[in-house]
């Protein structure tokens, strides 16, 4: 399941709401004045999946409000679904509704008007057209996965009607018809043939293995992202979702999914020239667990407290973070900081309860 959104208005609705079936690949297109909530998403999903099809044994979507919401789980949960969702920053986990999405962009974009403003009465159309084209997975058309037959189409020609307004709007129809199942047919092949030319068999892990993870989607706090590690890490594979999707133990102060496609992942290679970080343990001072202090890098007022932004001895950029300065003890960076940043927030610091560059900070999970 997926949407797609910031559509033209057309008789009201611009919104598409995209379902397909993971066996047969039967799409239903649904337009929707408004990206829904998740209360009003229950009744859509009932009127156009259940009722045509039943209760589904499980569905895969992005991480969407909705979808995430506990109103959609505990709908799905009561009546059987099982959820999956698709992992961090990898929209291809959830690829049967990327592919929808881009054929029915495809179809409106080669028959909408000008004014963009009747992709609503196309999309029928659209769906019929999509669910008699043969899938190159199944070796059918959705409609005869489903159905056991193929479903009637347009004939070669049609009679006079003496109408001439009937027989324009039916010439119209099927030379729509003929074009939109070129095009549908094309452009799969051509899919398949990019995607094929870059796949490459997934690695796979074991729970327990160190992996690097790259950071192209994840904000470091670092000044510039140009100069930034590709990878940080390494972390520990938690468990297998599937062939290609792991859950990593990341530290606590990233706050991501835990998730990720093995494209985003490269395997830890040890010999004997590398050596693994391993970042070093808290030290305990009046019975408190504080990790070493490596600079002070910012200073900040956040909701009237004043924060420090810390590197820590032995950890990453990816590990930086910001702490009150209460809980920096800290005081000969502190006061280095200042005299190289004068005019930073805090200019006059007060001084420290102790000695020592420790500070209290979340440690890695184990």
């Amino acid at each position: 399941m997926d949407f797609i959104v910031e559509l033209p208005e057309s008789k009201g609705n611009t919104v598409i709401l995209t379902v397909i079936d993971r066996f047969s690949k039967m799409g239903h297109y649904v337009p929707l004045r408004k990206l829904p909530s998740a209360a009003e998403l229950v009744p859509i999903f009932i009127t156009n999946v259940v009722r045509i099809h039943g209760i589904p044994l499980g569905i895969v979507s992005d991480r969407g409000t909705q979808f995430v919401s506990r109103f959609w789980k505990g709908f799905c949960k009561n009546v059987g679904i099982d959820l999956s969702f698709s992992s961090a920053y990898h929209p291809q986990t959830n690829g049967a509704a990327e592919r929808a999405n881009q054929n029915i962009e495809k179809y409106l974009r080669c028959f909408i008007s000008e004014r963009q403003d009747n992709w609503s009465d196309l999309i029928p159309w659209a769906e019929y057209a999509l669910n008699s084209a043969v899938s190159e997975a199944t070796g059918h058309s959705p409609f005869f996965t489903v159905y056991g037959f193929d479903p009637p189409v347009l004939p070669a020609t049609f009679p006079d009607t003496a109408i001439p307004a009937l027989d324009e709007h039916l010439a119209s129809l099927k030379e729509t018809w003929g074009r939109v199942k070129r095009a549908l047919e094309d452009s799969s092949g051509i899919q398949k043939i990019k995607a094929d030319r870059h796949r490459r068999p997934a690695p796979v892990y074991q729970v327990g293995d160190r992996v690097w993870l790259s950071s192209r989607n994840i904000k470091l706090l670092v000044p510039s992202m140009k100069l930034a590690p590709r990878y940080i890490g390494p972390y520990k594979i938690l468990r297998r979702i599937n062939p290609v999707s792991y859950a990593l133990a990341l530290p606590s102060h990233i706050r991501i999914h835990n998730v990720f496609h093995v494209s985003l992942l490269k395997p830890l290679l040890c010999n004997r020239y590398t050596r693994v970080r391993v970042p070093p343990p808290p030290v305990s001072v009046e019975g408190e667990e504080e990790f070493e202090v490596e600079a002070i890098l910012d200073a900040r007022v956040s909701r009237g407290v004043l924060q420090y932004f810390v590197d820590w001895v032995g950890y990453g950029p990816e590990d930086r973070s910001w702490l009150p300065a209460t809980e920096v003890h800290a005081p000969r960076l502190v006061r280095a900081f200042y005299l190289a940043h004068p005019r930073a927030p805090g200019g006059r610091p007060v001084a420290a309860r102790r000695g020592g560059v420790l500070s209290r900070w979340p440690p890695h999970p184990p």
